[in-house]
C-alpha cells in the first residue's frame, strides 16, 4: 500500500475541510447551515392585540406583568387581577401614528373574600372613511373604506396562597378590513409569584397571550368576476364572465410568551422604587427583551393624593439594523425606538375605599415618531 506523503496529507486535510464551507457556501440565506433564522417575521395577523392597555403599562414598555395589579392586568398577565383589593374600572386612547386610534376599557370585581376575581376588557383600534384609490382612478374612486377591529375578553383569577395566583382570560377576535372580516378565538394565560427577598418585595410573572385560532377572512370583498380562460382549439372567449372568490390564507395570532421580574428597591408606607425586567418570545419576530422603573409615593403631606414616575426601554431584535446595514440619517431616530416613559396623579391610594388616577404615557416609536397614551382609572 502506497503511503500519503506530507503534501499528499496537507491536500487531504484541506479537502475535507473546503466540504464544509461548500456546504455553508449553498446556503442562500447567507447564514451558516443549521444556523438559519427560520423565524416567521410578519406573517401574523390582529398585530393591535399587541398595543397594551393603559398609560402605566405603556410606559414601563411592556415589562409591567410582574406587577400588574390593577385593572390593566386583565391585558398584561390575568393572574395579577386575582391581586386587585376592590373593584375598579379603567378606560385609556392611545394616539398611535398615522391618525389611527386605539381605545382600551377594562372593568374586575372581586369575590369570594377577595381570593378570586372576575374581569372583562374591550379594545378597539381602526380609522374611519379614507378614500378608496385604484389604478386606473388615481384621483379617487368617490368611494371610501373603513378598518375596524376588536377584541373581547373574559378572565378569571384566583390566589392559590399568600404567594401564588393565576389567572386564565378567553378573547374573541374580529378584524374588519373594509368589506372584508375574519374572527378568531384566543386564551391568555398567566401566573405571579410574589415573596421577599432581603425584606423588600419579589415578584415573577409568566404570561402566554394570543394563543388561539388562525383568523380566516371572507366578505364581499373577496367577490369577483374573472374572464375564463379559452380552451384548446376555441376560437372566441365568452363574453360573461365567470362568477369567482378569491382564497385567502388563514394568518395567525401574533402569540407570546413573556417572563417577567420586578424588585421593589425601596419600599415603605407612602414611597416604593420597583425595577422592572422582561423577556419576550413571540412567534412572529426575534426575542426581544424591556427594562424599566416606577417611583410611587403616596398620601403627600398626610393627604390622601399620590403621584408616580415611570421609564422604560424596549428593545426587538427583529427591529435592528443588520450589522450589513447602509448607515442612513434615519438610524439616530431607529435607535430611540422604544423609549417611553409617563407618570400619574393618584388620589386614595390602596385599600377598599374609593380611588382614582390619571396616566400618561409617552412612547417612542422610532421613524414613525411619538404616540401618547392617556387613561383613567376608577375604584371602589
Amino acid at each position: 500500500m502506497r503511503k500519503l506523503t506530507a503534501p499528499g496529507w496537507l491536500l487531504a486535510f484541506g479537502l475535507l475541510h473546503a466540504v464544509p464551507a461548500g456546504l455553508v457556501a449553498q446556503n442562500n440565506t447567507g447564514q451558516p447551515v443549521g444556523q438559519e433564522d427560520n423565524t416567521a417575521y410578519g406573517t401574523t395577523s390582529a398585530e393591535f392585540l399587541l398595543l397594551g392597555a393603559g398609560a402605566r403599562g405603556t410606559a414601563l414598555g411592556g415589562s409591567f406583568a410582574a406587577i400588574a395589579t390593577d385593572v390593566s392586568a386583565l391585558y398584561y398577565n390575568p393572574a395579577g387581577v386575582a391581586l386587585i383589593e376592590r373593584a375598579g374600572l379603567m378606560v385609556g386612547t392611545y394616539d398611535y401614528v398615522a391618525e389611527t386610534r386605539y381605545s382600551w376599557a377594562g372593568v374586575a370585581f372581586p369575590f369570594s373574600g377577595g381570593s378570586r376575581t372576575i374581569g372583562f376588557q374591550l379594545g378597539t383600534f381602526g380609522f374611519k372613511d379614507q378614500p378608496i384609490f385604484t389604478e386606473d382612478q388615481p384621483n379617487g374612486t368617490g368611494g371610501t373604506y373603513s378598518v375596524n377591529q376588536t377584541f373581547i375578553g373574559g378572565t378569571f383569577a384566583q390566589n392559590f396562597s399568600d404567594r401564588f395566583s393565576a389567572g386564565i382570560t378567553a378573547k374573541f377576535v374580529d378584524d374588519r378590513l373594509g368589506t372584508v372580516n375574519g374572527s378568531a378565538f384566543a386564551v391568555d394565560f398567566g401566573t405571579n409569584f410574589h415573596a421577599s427577598l432581603n425584606n423588600h418585595p419579589v415578584k415573577f410573572s409568566f404570561v402566554l397571550a394570543n394563543l388561539g385560532s388562525s383568523l380566516t377572512y371572507s366578505g364581499t370583498g373577496l367577490a369577483g368576476n374573472v374572464q375564463r380562460e379559452p380552451l384548446s382549439g376555441e376560437d372566441e372567449i365568452p363574453t360573461l364572465p365567470q362568477q369567482a372568490n378569491l382564497l385567502t390564507k388563514d394568518f395567525p395570532l401574533p402569540t407570546t410568551f413573556r417572563v417577567g421580574l420586578a424588585y421593589d428597591v425601596i419600599t415603605g408606607e407612602t414611597n416604593r422604587l420597583t425595577v422592572l425586567g422582561d423577556f419576550s418570545q413571540p412567534n412572529n419576530n426575534s426575542p426581544g427583551f424591556a427594562f424599566g422603573s416606577e417611583w410611587m409615593s403616596q398620601r403627600l403631606g398626610g393627604s390622601n393624593f399620590g403621584f408616580a414616575l415611570r421609564g422604560s426601554y424596549s428593545y426587538s431584535g427583529g427591529n435592528d439594523l443588520t450589522p450589513t446595514a447602509l448607515a442612513t440619517g434615519l438610524s439616530d431616530e431607529e435607535n430611540l425606538s422604544g423609549l417611553a416613559f409617563g407618570g400619574g396623579l393618584l388620589y386614595g391610594g390602596n385599600g377598599n375605599g374609593f380611588g382614582l388616577s390619571l396616566d400618561y404615557a409617552y412612547k417612542y416609536l422610532g421613524i414613525l415618531g411619538p404616540t401618547n397614551f392617556f387613561s383613567f382609572s376608577l375604584g371602589w
